[in-house]
């Protein structure tokens, strides 16, 4: 006798159910490389064999570079190893296994798309033990995603865009905000004046540092002899000797004896270099300052504030950001 569509049904649905680890190894893996981080740490909850795949490093680099590379740079890097050797972090990350597994599964909570199930089994999945190594990239990534990371990178336009750093870039510690997808800048004390605090930061307002020069070093200008016209630059400059240096962006000038036609301009083999600030008006004692290409060191005085090192503007995504931020009407 012939067996009906429903008896085959039967036959297989009370076999062995499948596991996803039951899948080709292949397979597994270009699964577990689809998953966003929420996924992977829902993932790492099922079993230990899912728990050690999914917080692998290989896995994780894609997700730290898409949504970290632009803003966290070797500084913060170097923040990181620090605040680990020191014990900082002791208190997330070897005060149990119980309470990391807690802090990891609100994580996971905290994206929109979590299914009901999983906050109905979260009493179960409290008491599983999920070590996890601090020196991960996984690690790394929650740390900054929870916002717990204070890292070192520099804003644009700090305070809101006030008008007195209109153009500029400098140095904050920041701390990333989930809730609302931006972060909080604490900018280092100016002379007398106490850190300065601004909060809803947006990401499209922030980047790595772009050369590794403490805000309160000269920068070791390596780029005067090969500067022409035209070229776009940046300039550390501070208000006096106690401040720190931000990176300001300027233009490189032609001399005033050129008449600015290229094919007669010797302005790149004189030492004196002109560099000119359009966003202020023409006669702005900020419109342009000179230099000297062969013995360049910090020059200004109290009242124009100091010039220190040049960095030249070669990518093309730097210079449209300079553009994108570029001031509706011209400062005086």
């Amino acid at each position: 006798m012939m067996s009906t569509s429903n008896d085959r049904v039967e036959e297989v649905s009370g076999g062995a159910e499948m596991s996803v680890l039951d899948l080709p190894e292949l397979v597994l893996e270009c699964i577990l490389e689809k998953l966003p981080p929420s996924g992977l740490c829902n993932m790492a909850a099922v079993c230990s064999s899912l728990r050690d795949r999914c917080m692998s490093d290989h896995l994780w680099e894609k997700h730290m570079k898409q949504k970290w590379g632009r803003i966290v740079g070797p500084a913060a890097y170097r923040e990181w190893q620090w605040h680990l050797a020191s014990g900082k972090d002791s208190t997330h990350l070897k005060q149990g296994k119980q309470r990391l597994w807690m802090k990891l599964f609100s994580f996971v909570r905290s994206f929109s798309w979590v299914r009901s199930k999983v906050h109905d089994t979260s009493k179960q999945t409290t008491t599983t033990r999920l070590p996890v190594d601090s020196n991960s990239i996984m690690s790394w990534y929650l740390a900054l995603e929870t916002g717990r990371f204070w890292f070192p990178a520099q804003v644009y336009n700090r305070e809101n865009g006030h008008v007195g750093f209109i153009l500029s870039c400098y140095d904050a510690e920041l701390s990333y905000d989930q809730s609302t997808d931006t972060f909080q800048a604490r900018y280092p004390p100016h002379g007398r004046r106490p850190i300065a605090i601004e909060c809803g930061v947006p990401r499209e307002r922030l980047r790595a540092a772009a050369v590794d020069t403490s805000p309160h070093d000269l920068h070791i200008s390596d780029c005067l002899n090969d500067l022409h016209p035209g070229d776009h630059i940046e300039i550390q400059w501070r208000r006096n000797k106690e401040f720190p240096y931000g990176w300001w962006y300027g233009v490189v000038g032609h001399l005033e004896s050129c008449d600015g036609n290229e094919n007669f301009c010797h302005c790149h083999n004189s030492e004196t270099l002109i560099l000119e600030f359009n966003q202020y008006t023409p006669g702005s004692r900020w419109r342009k300052t000179t230099i000297n290409r062969k013995d360049h060191r910090e020059e200004g005085n109290e009242a124009d504030g100091f010039y220190g090192g040049i960095r030249k503007v070669n990518n093309e995504e730097e210079i449209k950001m300079w553009k994108r931020l570029w001031p509706v009407e011209v400062l005086e």
